[in-house]
């Protein structure tokens, strides 16, 4: 070998050496798309939930709604849940370094309502979730509205079995913390025929979805226990004279009455029945949809012994303490309804998804649509006010405990179990 080709191979070596030992810098990685609930650096974050994402700003609040009923014969029933969401706000503070802002809608206790409350809230896509509805009527098109535009909804007292039923009227993204009808309705016909020994009852209700179908698990129960359904019937929403309908029930005897309707036609069902035929000493009830001072009102001393069912407020936790104490502290009265602590619930099983499934982004914050209803579908053994909450498939999530009270004095005393 020459020494001119024997110089030439020792340069290529040392420069292959030098080159091996400062190295040219690999190909950077890809970004990987950061964990749900973790820090990303600043501008690294890209979308990839299937549905979109919801981005909130340096200084912008998470935003969610509430649609519950906060006019009309059902007012009370709306507020108290409202109030649940409002305390449950107020609890939480900041849901990952930003405020949270409630954007309150009418459902109107009504299909209707609930039609147009959905279609104002999906119209802002700042919206990551919804509490409601109050009503099952107006529950039914607002789930529909909110699936279709990919948003998660909690509902506080939507209790109609056909709400998670997939072959009724379930739809992707909805849940709920209120009981599902098929306990409540099944309770009620045990206290009647267990407890009170009736054989022969009656059934009212107005079509609503929750009216009818926790009407129709009463009957089917008590039916089932041995006892005899005389009539199964409806009135119509906004009626006055119930009489025709108290009329036909009468001609059956049945010793005991149960209508699940809303305060209106409830005060209108329970007066009127003391002034039909056969009807005087037949035992009257209701179901949570008429537990509110509005309805003691509505039904006077006609509803004197009354029974109603609905869900046990009995929750001994101290939470439940300081809810009450906040409640009072801010609003000035007790709770005046049944559902403000399943609010209190359904408000903060969206925010804490909000925090578990958003990316952290310098100081923003980017929430995927998908895994909110991944999150809230994943939802298992959750210590809630109302219980210890887990969601099935179809968005049944409540630990349902349901009693039975009677008016006593113009006051709902619990009388069973």
């Amino acid at each position: 070998m020459s020494k001119r080709l024997f110089a030439v191979l020792a340069l290529l070596l040392i420069a292959s050496m030098v080159l091996t030992a400062c190295g040219s810098p690999e190909p950077e990685a890809p970004a990987e798309e950061a964990a749900a609930g973790e820090e990303a650096a600043a501008g690294e974050f890209e979308c990839t939930d299937e549905i979109g994402c919801v981005t909130y700003y340096a200084d912008e609040p998470v935003r969610i709604a509430s649609a519950l009923v906060i006019s009309g014969p059902n007012t009370d029933l709306g507020m108290d849940s409202q109030y649940g969401v409002e305390i449950a706000i107020a609890f939480k503070g900041d849901v990952a370094g930003h405020a949270v802002e409630l954007q309150a809608e009418d459902d109107g206790c009504s299909a209707e309502g609930g039609q147009a409350a959905g279609q104002k809230i999906v119209s802002d896509q700042t919206i990551i979730g919804i509490v409601g509805t109050s009503c099952s009527g107006a529950g039914v098109p607002l789930s529909t509205v909110m699936s279709e535009a990919g948003y998660v909804m909690v509902s506080p007292s939507n209790t109609s079995p056909s709400l998670t039923s997939p072959d009724e009227a379930w739809n992707p993204g909805y849940y709920r913390t209120a009981h599902n009808d098929k306990v409540q309705g099944k309770a009620m016909a045990d206290f009647a025929f267990s407890e009170l020994g009736i054989t022969k009852a009656a059934a009212i209700h107005d079509g609503d979805p929750y009216t009818e179908g926790l009407a129709a698990v009463f009957a089917d129960s008590f039916k089932e226990l041995g006892g005899e359904i005389t009539e199964f019937t409806a009135v119509n929403k906004g009626d006055t004279d119930m009489r025709p309908v108290l009329t036909s029930v009468a001609a059956g005897e049945p010793e005991f009455i149960y209508y699940p309707v809303f305060t209106a036609e409830g005060g209108f069902l329970t007066k009127q029945a003391r002034e039909v035929a056969g009807l005087e000493d037949t035992i009257l009830a209701a179901a949570d949809g008429m537990i509110s001072p509005a309805a003691i009102e509505a039904v006077g001393e006609a509803g004197e012994g009354m029974y109603f069912s609905g869900p046990d407020l009995g929750f001994e936790n101290e939470l439940y303490s300081e809810f009450l104490a906040k409640y009072e502290e801010d609003y000035g009265t007790k709770p005046i309804s049944v559902f403000h602590a399943h609010a209190f619930d359904a408000t903060n099983l969206i925010l804490n998804c909000v925090e578990s499934v958003g990316v952290v982004d310098g100081d923003d914050l980017h929430v995927g649509r998908q895994d909110m209803r991944d999150c809230l579908g994943a939802t298992s053994g959750y210590d809630g006010i109302t219980g210890t909450l887990t969601c099935d498939e179809y968005g049944d999530c409540a630990d349902p405990q349901i009693t039975v009270s009677q008016l006593t004095a113009g006051e709902y005393e619990v009388v069973w179990p």
